[in-house]
């Protein structure tokens, strides 16, 4: 008995088939599932009592979003060659094929999202209806978890739409609303979630015998296909230069998708599909495709879903949220809070202060609502729900607090005593919270009357645009604690990580290992346009000059010094890149804020190297290769996060990754740098660490635990079981 797909036929002989697999929430390809489709299409073929089928969702999820990435993710671990990743989807392939020749009319009732496989099942369908709902979206996402549709995506949209329309929806993997969606030809009507079957099922009648047009005589591709096609030079070869400067060649996804196309188009259906086949089992079995699902898909799914979460503690969402501090950060959060539905206590030490930091909160509002992202009635919700204001005893009612003042200890001290006077009595479950980049958790909780309720909540700045929130754990961080700042990440549509207490912590320790190491080639010599290329061309999101500027260098010194006071042990002071903070700021060159750091800020011209580096750090005669450059950038970071695991900073890889790439702008083609280990191999990372640290420094040099876990063989990640 069929468990996924249930099929009715009415009178006039119409297959009613519709998608429901057990036990999920939403409609995905399973083996299980790909079976009783083949079963379907064999009865929808066979049987002389039906006429045609239309197919529907019976989920108010969706219609079907795809392949399950857990059935991919392990592939490139275990080995599998290319011809066996792509021999993983033959049999769904295979079964949308045997449903388009089915040489009956069979109709798409496109009741939700169709994406992926889900929406490759449309295009092998002979009708598509779509309901005209904003959460009724379709398109052909692989490219962004570095795979390419596997199921006829690359070969039977081109054919339907033409290759220059398909290219971009295949490169950039978009969601396509209903609108957009007809407008394109990727469906041939949209109605009204409640007629979309009923239509479906007319079209079905009224075309016996159908077939689709790439299986008829003398069909042509619309526009054209091959090197003789008018758009070609367009297409293919100025599309080819376009990606390779865009992936740096770092993700082979978009070229084996402009490659399936270009060779596929040119030759029957069957042979495209042939094609696309192969070139999806060399990404599946590669390494991007492994880092990319892992890290950006399926871990970021689990930490939104919390769930480093403890389980036996209630859920309690914040209400009313209090936030010290009305500068970048702090209006920040109150942005995003508000936003969120929190009613907002925004205090700072004058009314001023914190007119000044509601209006950085309009600003960010009035920039939604040009942008088309909200309308000016959602912001005068949002912005009533933000109380400005000096009186730290209107605290009152709130049952959590953030703290982002200034980032020093004596700064903090004096903002917590403030919130103790103001609040009067804590609150049962209340939980006070310090965004602090830097600082030791367990040291500020010390100025807390109560330490357990007390924990680390490190914001990215701007606020509203980063995904990412730091979960600092101190000494004495109570489960509890950790529950509610975890509720609260949820609340505001950030992605949680969770790490323990460490000067720095995780993400501060590996971005400045990253700016740190580029401070140092500065000051050996090395062209600050090498530095800053490099960078970019291994997939950092901003070099390290750049992104030191953005961050201003007075706040390295403050960093620094306060490390220095803290006593902290010497691979905390940052010796390597002292100097040059120390000769920028002689200089009075502190970054974007001052005009001026390593690069100049001109009003209304885009940023560009200071030409007094030169002089300032003389140019070496004889200047590193490209990819030495690139690899003291990326390595120093891996380095430090394995440093990190080791410490027990970071208990789990996936907060690792996860932080290096949403916080820091670490290239995803890695999947984080505990996936770039294990996609350079433990023991070549190790031995390359060693000729760095012979040739720039001991900083580079791996820990004997580091070794040790190379020389075994044991993972960041758990092996996967065999096949």
């Amino acid at each position: 008995m069929a468990k996924n797909i249930h099929i009715e036929i009415d009178g006039d002989g119409v297959a009613l088939v519709t998608l429901d697999v057990a036990g999920r929430s939403m409609n995905v390809f399973t083996p299980e599932f790909t079976r009783e489709l083949q079963d379907v299409v064999a009865q929808l073929t066979s049987r002389a009592d039906v006429v045609g089928a239309v197919i529907t969702s019976g989920k108010e999820s969706g219609f079907l979003a795809g392949a399950d990435l857990l059935d991919f993710v392990h592939v490139h671990d275990l080995g599998l060659s290319a011809r066996e990743a792509g021999d993983l989807v033959a049999m769904s392939a295979d079964t949308l094929r045997a449903l388009e020749r089915c040489r009956k009319p069979v109709a798409a009732a496109i009741n939700g999202l169709a994406l992926g496989g889900g929406f490759e099942l449309c295009l092998a369908c002979h009708y598509r209806v779509l309901a005209n709902d904003p959460k009724a979206v379709v398109g052909l996402p692989e490219v962004t978890v570095g795979l390419l549709p596997a199921g006829g995506g690359t070969q039977r949209l081109p054919r339907l739409i033409g290759i220059p329309k398909a290219l971009p929806l295949l490169l950039t993997g978009r969601h396509v609303a209903a609108a957009e969606a007809l407008q394109l030809g990727l469906v041939d009507a949209v109605l009204p979630a409640a007629e979309v079957v009923k239509a479906a099922r007319r079209w079905v009648l009224a075309h016996p015998g159908w077939q689709p047009a790439w299986d008829r005589k003398g069909f042509i591709v619309p526009g054209g296909a091959g090197a003789m096609a008018s758009h070609a030079m367009e297409s293919f070869s100025i599309g080819l230069a376009k990606i390779r400067r865009d992936s740096q060649d770092r993700y082979p996804a978009p070229a084996a998708i402009l490659s399936a196309v270009y060779e596929g188009t040119q030759l029957p259906l069957d042979l495209g599909l042939a094609i696309e086949r192969g070139y999806f089992g060399q990404l599946l079995a590669g390494p991007v495709a492994r880092n990319l699902m892992r890290t950006l898909f399926i871990n970021r799914g689990a930490a939104r879903k919390l769930a480093r979460r403890p389980r036996d503690i209630e859920k309690h969402p914040v209400r009313r949220l209090g936030v010290l501090g009305a500068g970048m950060m702090g209006a920040g959060i109150a942005q995003v809070a508000a936003a969120a539905g929190i009613q907002v206590v925004l205090i700072d030490t004058s009314q001023a202060a914190v007119e000044a930091g509601k209006a950085k909160v309009a600003a960010g509002y009035a920039r939604d609502v040009k942008a088309g992202r909200c309308t000016q009635e959602k912001v005068d919700e949002r912005l009533a729900r933000i109380h400005p204001t000096a009186d730290y005893g209107d605290l009152r009612g709130c049952d959590f607090v953030v703290e982002a003042v200034f980032e020093e200890r004596d700064v903090k001290a004096a903002s917590f005593q403030r919130a103790r006077e103001g609040l009067a009595a804590l609150p049962e479950g209340f939980v006070m919270a310090s965004n602090t980049s830097t600082l030791p958790v367990t040291g500020l909780a010390a100025l807390w009357p109560q330490p357990a309720e007390f924990i680390g909540l490190h914001f990215f700045s701007p606020v509203e645009r980063m995904p990412l929130v730091e979960v600092i754990l101190g000494e004495r961080t109570s489960p509890h604690a950790l529950a509610r700042a975890l509720d609260l990440a949820a609340q505001l549509g950030k992605v949680p990580i969770v790490v323990n207490d460490s000067p720095g912590f995780y993400t501060s320790r590996i971005f400045c290992a990253y700016i740190d190491e580029g401070m140092a080639m500065l000051a050996e010599g090395v062209a600050p346009a090498l530095i800053e290329n490099a960078a970019r061309q291994a997939g950092f999101a901003t070099g390290p000059l750049a992104v030191t500027d953005e961050v201003s260098l007075d706040l390295q010194a403050r960093v620094i010094k306060q490390a220095t006071a803290d006593g902290l042990p010497r691979k905390f002071l940052r010796q390597h890149a002292q100097p040059v903070v120390d000769a920028m700021l002689a200089c009075g060159r502190l970054g974007r804020k001052s005009g001026g750091g390593f690069h100049d800020f001109a009003p209304g011209q885009p940023k560009r190297l200071w030409d007094g580096l030169a002089e300032l750090f003389p140019r070496a005669g004889q200047q590193p290769d490209f990819s030495d450059v690139q690899h003291r950038l990326l390595y120093i970071q891996a380095l430090e996060s394995a440093r990190c695991v080791e410490e027990k900073v970071v208990p789990e890889a996936a907060d690792a990754d996860l932080g290096a790439i949403l916080a820091l702008g670490y290239p995803s083609w890695t999947g984080g740098t505990l996936s770039f280990i294990e996609t350079v191999g433990a023991a070549q990372f190790v031995a390359e660490c060693e000729r760095l640290a012979d040739r720039y420094g001991e900083r580079f040099r791996p820990s004997p635990w580091l070794r040790d876990r190379a020389a075994t063989g044991r993972p960041f990640y758990p092996a996967p079981a065999p096949r």
